[in-house]
């Protein structure tokens, strides 16, 4: 989670509480039910941490899923009010988990809501899991007392975005054109898209493995591979290639 200094949190959210207190905004007296879908055990670990002092924030953690196969047994089990989902997954990403669960989120007696918690901010993967079906998106920038209000917010029923992300969503269904296909782009994992987006934003390798939970050999890796698969020489060329693009 994000240094506790960051203002960066969700439009519209209160900012500044502690995630271990219970906000000024009336989280007191509440109480959600809550998954955590995310590949990565050591940030489930530390979101846990931070909202699932249920006492004090009213969330309870009932559950949690590390792929998509796993989110879905464990989201149909225990039937929670919110979902936060990573949208990068092994089996399909949450798109996947999303499409699966359609039937539990039509559900009007007891619907099940989905707030995506991504490091990236990318606009197809906004645009992506919004049209899938998810109430909000938010980065792992977030802070924990802002996370609490947001999950409170979707499980209401409102939408809830990080500032400027909500901006992608406006103008993807203000369009009636498709987006172009990207073949270039097309043939990039999820994981490589992340990775090409943080080098062309100046992070070092390190810097990169800490945001994305991975080991530096592994980001040299996913360099490699996009390096070859895009046919450039170097990152000054994957930058010019990525802001051509718009990506950064």
């Amino acid at each position: 989670m994000s240094d506790p200094t960051d203002t960066n949190g969700p439009t519209g959210t209160a900012e500044g509480a502690d995630a271990g207190e219970v906000s000024g905004d009336g989280t007191a007296g509440r109480h959600v039910r809550v998954v955590l879908v995310d590949d990565h055990r050591m940030f489930r670990t530390g979101v846990q941490a931070e909202i699932g002092q249920t006492a004090q924030t009213g969330v309870e953690v009932v559950g949690e899923a590390a792929d998509v196969d796993q989110a879905v047994t464990v989201i149909t089990a225990t039937r929670p009010e919110v979902v936060l989902l990573d949208v990068h997954l092994p089996g399909g990403g949450g798109v996947e988990v999303l499409r699966r669960c359609a039937p539990l989120m039509a559900d009007a007696q007891q619907p099940v809501r989905f707030l995506a918690l991504s490091v990236s901010d990318a606009a197809e993967d906004v645009i992506g899991v919004i049209r899938g079906g998810a109430r909000g998106y938010v980065t792992k920038t977030i802070t924990g007392s802002d996370l609490i209000d947001s999950i409170f917010r979707v499980q209401e029923g409102d939408a809830v975005f990080s500032p400027r992300l909500a901006g992608f969503v406006l103008d993807a269904f203000a369009s009636t054109d498709a987006p172009p296909v990207d073949e270039d782009l097309d043939r990039l994992t999820q994981r490589e898209r992340e990775v090409l987006r943080l080098i062309a934003r100046g992070y070092a390798y390190k810097e990169i493995a800490k945001q994305l939970f991975i080991s530096v050999k592994t980001v040299e890796s996913h360099v490699s591979a996009v390096l070859r698969k895009l046919q450039l020489s170097n990152r000054h060329e994957l930058t010019r290639w990525a802001t051509a693009r718009r990506l950064v």
